[in-house]
């Protein structure tokens, strides 16, 4: 019974706490003793919590016992991305310079996961700041994909889907900036949910951009994540970007029926494009046979979108500007105590003016609007999902700047988006189906989501995880900086910049800043047009009262 119950969705396992077939104390401690037995093959956790989680369960048994039942979190075990703040437990971000960070307070969001009844078994790795690819030169090592050991997760909330997939908890916290949700949860078999955003707070999540950030779940199923949304949804005072609107019964939205559901179907973000698996579009296609299946009807857009790399050009100018913002005192004064891969993101800002910023701010605006009539036409928008996972080693920063995302088009468009498995590789890697919709409309997408799901076989499948298999922890070489070949009037620009900037570089980081320059430039001259006067900002002030 203890290894099944690792294996059953939060629903399943609620409704057994519900009716006292089993303890918060037995589930909480099955799941750490799997943890013990199978997280050193994964590097999942960054710091686990299982005494206060224990005592925790107790708390939750005796009042279930009592007849206070609180709901389908109550004494459900968690785990937290470890840029939530969680009160007297170490929050590092994954980072050297936030080595002993332990907060005073909780996240909003931890808050409210504790009040529901929740247990948290530990923090999960991510990558550093919740940005960035598998680094190999941080104080902790990377998350590992547990459907194939030596994949990559998807970052950046890599522990959280390593740790949901291998069976170490029902359901996870992820933040979500360009698809950190969504990444993890497609490499790794699982549902992840970027919510509306505003509808889930940020306060107390550390900071990767202020425009762009999402808090959501990462879960085995659509009705988990429905779940989960319903406890952490809702107005919060403390998040100046929280929006004050109605919450509804995302659990009961899931109804099964999804007869007449207008799906659009985003093909350009697949067709075209570089390096596609052909078995993603594959099961792609498959799955819009399932949803047509069911009674949706499937059509083309209506009106265009961008394509990835259009939105990613957006986003990035914008976050990256922030993210350097951000952390511009630590860059300044200690940059060698951050990864690579975060500087190879960050540092290149430092070639973004306020012109940049504004420019990618009133483009953002342009495109929310271009979505309207979309959203006109269409309930819910298809596309592939990340993936499949790549071999740890083969990822470079460069390919940051160099790439679009197919993540990227929601988070500048705000509406909520989910990530969910469609299949597999022949060498058993998850494949994944992105489903996205309009602003505040989250249970549209969740019943699209969940009618697919329950037509297809793919939730029961798990990774094939054995606690006395052989394993190594080496990990692939730190990769070398692209070779500097830009020109002296380049590298003297590039100086210019980060002389400004207040940075000083050694030469591998100034190396880094100089290989993603001719990018940063052609990402900056995309947004640079002719505009008319009126056109504002996506970030101009709104008021409302209620």
């Amino acid at each position: 019974m203890s290894n099944a119950l690792c294996t059953k969705s939060l629903a399943d396992l609620a409704e057994l706490i519900r009716t006292r077939a089993v303890s918060p104390v037995e589930l909480t401690q099955t799941y750490l003793d799997r943890i013990e037995q199978l997280n050193p093959q994964l590097d999942a956790f960054i710091t686990k919590t299982g005494e206060q989680a224990i005592e925790q369960a107790k708390a939750m048994e005796t009042e279930i016992a009592g007849g206070h039942y609180r709901g389908p979190m109550h004494g459900m075990p968690f785990g937290l991305k470890d840029i939530y703040d969680t009160k007297g437990i170490l929050t590092t971000a994954h980072s050297k310079t936030r080595i002993d960070n332990v907060p005073t307070e909780d996240a909003t969001t931890t808050a409210k996961l504790y009040e529901a009844g929740g247990i948290l078994l530990g923090k999960l790795a991510t990558h550093e700041y919740a940005h960035g690819g598998p680094s190999f030169d941080l104080p902790w090592p990377p998350a590992r994909n547990p459907w194939h050991r030596e994949h990559f997760t998807g970052g950046s909330s890599s522990g959280s889907g390593a740790a949901v997939a291998a069976g170490f908890m029902p359901m996870a916290m992820g933040s979500d900036t360009g698809g950190s949700i969504r990444g993890p949860a497609a490499l790794c078999g699982l549902v992840g949910l970027k919510p509306t955003y505003g509808l889930v707070s940020r306060a107390g999540v550390i900071a990767n951009s202020f425009s762009y950030d999402h808090a959501g779940p990462l879960t085995r199923t659509v009705e988990d994540a429905a779940i989960a949304l319903q406890v952490l949804a809702g107005y919060d005072p403390r998040d100046p970007a929280s929006a004050n609107v109605e919450i509804l019964d995302y659990r009961a939205a899931l109804t099964g029926n999804i007869r007449g559901l207008r799906v659009g179907v985003a093909r350009h973000f697949h067709e075209g494009q570089p390096n596609v698996n052909p078995e993603l579009v594959a099961a792609f296609e498959a799955a819009l046979d399932v949803l047509r299946g069911l009674g949706a009807v499937i059509e083309e857009l209506a009106s265009p979108m961008r394509t990835p790399h259009e939105y990613q050009h957006i986003k990035v100018v914008t976050a990256e500007s922030e993210l350097l913002s951000v952390h511009e005192g630590n860059l300044r004064s200690r940059p060698g105590d951050f990864g690579d891969d975060f500087l190879g993101r960050v540092l290149p800002a430092c070639l973004l003016t306020a012109r940049d910023y504004l420019n990618s701010q009133r483009e953002r605006r342009a495109a929310i609007a271009e979505m309207e009539p979309i959203y006109a036409a269409h309930d819910v928008i298809a596309s592939i999902g990340p993936g499949p996972a790549p071999a740890l080693g083969t990822w470079r920063t460069i390919q940051f700047w160099q790439n679009g995302s197919i993540t990227a088009p929601f988070n500048v468009t705000g509406g909520p988006a989910l990530v969910q498995c469609i299949g597999y590789t022949a060498s058993g890697l998850p494949l994944s189906m992105q489903l996205a919709g309009r602003p505040f409309d989250d249970a549209t997408v969740l019943r699209a989501g969940h009618a697919y799901e329950r037509a297809t076989p793919w939730r029961e499948r798990r990774p094939p995880l054995d606690p006395d298999a052989a394993f190594s922890t080496a990990l692939p070489p730190v990769p070398e900086p692209p070779a500097l070949e830009c020109s002296q009037a380049e590298q003297d620009l590039v100086a210019l910049a980060a002389r400004r900037a207040g940075l000083t570089l050694d030469e591998r980081q100034f190396a880094m800043v100089c290989a993603a320059a001719p990018y940063v430039d052609e990402i900056r001259k995309g947004l640079t047009r002719k505009r008319d006067w009126y056109e504002e900002p996506a970030n101009v002030f709104v008021s409302t009262r209620t």
